[in-house]
């Protein structure tokens, strides 16, 4: 891996004290949202190959029977995809908490996991932007992928990247065995972008 790619120790602090801020914004929408009390785990931030990405998500998420997946691409100061994965018994946890009384039908699945999704992605990453003094928009968040292997969300031979950043942040909720992954993933060049961002946020304190 080329050198240039890699955090320091203190943009990888950098970078995790500013996606920790930026999560608890995500997780307090969450939990206005389901009116319920949201936990978050510790953001993992890992650069790998792009052949990696599939076995590193399996490692960030683990192997539940089968997810469902959000994806949001955005562009601007940086560049990639965030994806909110979500497992089967999350998607019916999400439901009940959302108020339906009755098994909702597909469409009105996705409609919710959307707009979850869309709550966490515009919420963490536009917090990270006006952290870092970035300007970012985003693509409408669309359904990526239905009752999949988490290690089949990605085919690597269809990326144009030859490595990503991957930052992991999970949701948890007290009173449900509930847990979504908010992932996001940014190129090589984006990379280089963001060290230099976090150098200047570390500069102004």
């Amino acid at each position: 891996m080329n050198d240039t790619l890699l955090l320091s120790p203190d943009q990888r602090d950098a970078l995790q004290e500013v996606t920790n801020i930026a999560m608890g914004q995500a997780g307090a929408q969450l939990a206005q949202i389901l009116e319920a009390f949201v936990q978050l785990s510790v953001p993992r931030i890992n650069i790998t190959e792009s052949s990696g990405i599939a076995a590193s998500i399996v490692q960030l998420v683990g192997t539940p029977q089968s997810v469902t997946a959000v994806r949001q691409a955005f562009s601007g100061t940086l560049r990639g995809e965030a994806m909110v994965v979500y497992d089967q018994g999350g998607c019916r946890d999400l439901a009940d908490l959302m108020g339906y009384e009755e098994t909702i039908d597909r469409d009105s699945e996705r409609e919710l996991l959307l707009d979850v999704g869309n709550v966490l992605v515009g919420a963490c990453l536009n917090g990270i932007a006006e952290l870092l003094q970035a300007r970012l928009s985003f693509s409408a968040p669309t359904i990526m992928a239905e009752n999949v292997e988490v290690g089949r969300l990605i085919n690597p031979q269809q990326l144009t990247w030859n490595y990503a950043l991957l930052v992991e942040v999970h949701f948890t909720l007290e009173i449900r065995d509930f847990t979504c992954h908010l992932l996001t993933l940014m190129p090589e060049e984006s990379i280089l972008t963001l060290k230099a961002a976090l150098d200047s946020f570390m500069e102004s304190f």
